[in-house]
């Protein structure tokens, strides 16, 4: 009994000797579990999270786009708004309005008269810079800084529209700049003394002739061009860079299979100069000019009006003197130029011992309706030289709608009350391509102008007459004779 009682507790000792060591290492067991599933639980957890600031910064960048989106559309509706009150101006205005940013160094782009952001944005950088508000949308004394502005760089030049004899295209010139013509060989070339800059036409035809492939080969053609601007539209192209030391511009147009165009040369140091030049070169060129698209040349002799401010004093355009080599008034005699002012663009004639009717000026700048008095054109008479009238309306900008006839350049601006109001200007437009536009358009020199102008001459206003059929006997006929 005692052997058996030993052999069990023996066998009890073992068991439990087996029995606690699995006991004990339970514990172990769940820790380690655990510790498995605290890595899992942390992954699920930075989904969770990832997940949350994902839909946090999708609604923080909805509200951002949401933002921009509302300042997007915004700045466009008053874009729009600025672009719509400029198709209410007359389109001869317009095209004068980008001329002159052109010339004044804030607009690069088309003349062709349409408001789109570049030329709204031309228009806020002037404004800007002249320390105006950034309206977009030039007023009366803006527009007269603007002309005034660009003006005198035009006559710093010599800029003129000239017909290319090799090309039969029509091209601005800066004749001051490049004075010497030359045509030869299907070219035609202007240059300068020196060689500092040139300008050349070229006109390509033959059956294939395509665009891009004209332009392709002038982007590296001649040897020593380098282009670092090109651009390729529908049916123009232009390509700026260097060419050997110079700096070269193209500007090409497409018709059927013809190409047209005009290349410029000028030294890097002259860019100063030549870049705006270039920039109303491209503008105004008129690769296949269609009929009635082309401005009147000047003639060696033309007509103009002139209006009698004081003894012996008649104001006029000087738009309408410019390269006059004799000047004579119709039925008095000949006349001095005695002053003219390129901000203005008004002249004032002296004549010697005439007995002239003068025109009372009025008291303030015009606004709405006027009534012009000028000589027309002889070939508009019958060769006769009476004075007519004809009604016009004063625009914000200072241009006159309908412009009136050849003339008419220099004529009187009356008001309401028959007083002179202002000087007309007669204007050749410059257009980009073959768009049909009125021949002449007509801006107005106001009376604050015309005051500043005699004062600085020393010329002291008459107390005139008043009322159109007085003032009638003020106008007379201005005759330019050229060489």
């Amino acid at each position: 009994m005692r052997l058996a009682g030993a052999v069990l507790w023996s066998l009890a000792a073992v068991s439990f000797a087996v029995a606690e060591p699995a006991k004990q290492s339970a514990p172990k067991t769940e820790g380690a579990k655990a510790k498995q599933a605290a890595p899992a639980k942390a992954a699920k957890n930075e989904k969770k999270n990832e997940k949350k600031n994902e839909k946090k910064n999708e609604k923080k960048n909805e509200k951002k786009n949401e933002k921009k989106n509302e300042k997007k559309n915004e700045k466009k509706a008053a874009t729009d708004a600025v672009a719509a009150s400029y198709v209410a101006i007359p389109l001869a205005d317009r095209l004068s309005i980008q001329n002159d940013l052109a010339w004044t160094g804030d607009y690069n782009g088309l003349i062709n008269g349409e408001f789109s952001e570049r030329s709204i944005a031309a228009v806020k950088t002037f404004q800007k810079r002249n320390g105006g508000k950034e309206t977009g949308v030039l007023n009366q004394p803006e527009r007269a800084a603007l002309s005034g502005a660009a003006k005198p760089k035009q006559d710093a030049v010599g800029w003129r529209m000239v017909d290319d004899l090799m090309s039969g295209a029509r091209l601005g010139i800066p004749t001051k700049l490049m004075p010497n013509t030359h045509f030869s060989g299907g070219i035609g070339k202007w240059s300068s003394s020196r060689g500092e800059y040139s300008a050349e036409s070229f006109r390509i035809v033959a059956p294939g002739t395509t665009l891009p492939a004209v332009f392709e080969r002038m982007k590296k053609e001649p040897a020593g061009r380098k282009a670092d601007y090109s651009l390729l539209r529908g049916d123009f192209f232009v390509i700026s860079g260097l060419q050997n030391l110079k700096k070269f511009y193209v500007r090409a147009q497409l018709r059927g299979e013809e190409v047209r165009g005009f290349t410029v040369l000028y030294d890097q140091a002259m860019a100063g100069i030549m870049d705006p030049v270039v920039v109303a070169m491209s503008s105004a060129y008129t690769a296949f000019p269609g009929a009635g698209t082309m401005p009147p040349p000047r003639r060696k002799v033309e007509y103009a009006s002139g209006v009698a401010v004081g003894p012996g004093h008649i104001l006029t355009s000087r738009e309408a003197l410019d390269g006059c080599y004799v000047i004579t008034v119709a039925g008095i005699g000949g006349a001095d130029r005695a002053a003219d002012d390129k901000a203005s663009g008004l002249a004032l004639l002296r004549l010697h011992g005439a007995d002239l009717k003068a025109v009372a000026l009025a008291g303030e700048n015009p606004k709405g309706d006027v009534t012009l008095l000028g000589v027309a054109d002889p070939q508009a008479q019958g060769g006769g030289s009476a004075v007519s009238a004809a009604k016009a309306r004063v625009t914000d900008t200072l241009a006159l709608d309908p412009a009136p006839g050849l003339g008419f350049d220099g004529a009187a601006a009356l008001d309401a009350q028959g007083r002179l109001a202002g000087i007309v200007t007669l204007k050749l437009p410059l257009v980009a391509g073959p768009a049909p536009v009125p021949a002449v358009s007509a801006i107005l020199t106001p009376v604050a102008a015309i005051r500043s102008f005699l004062e600085a001459q020393n010329v002291a206003p008459a107390a005139g007459a008043t009322g159109v059929d007085a003032a009638k006997a003020s106008v007379v006929r201005v005759i330019c004779v050229r060489k």
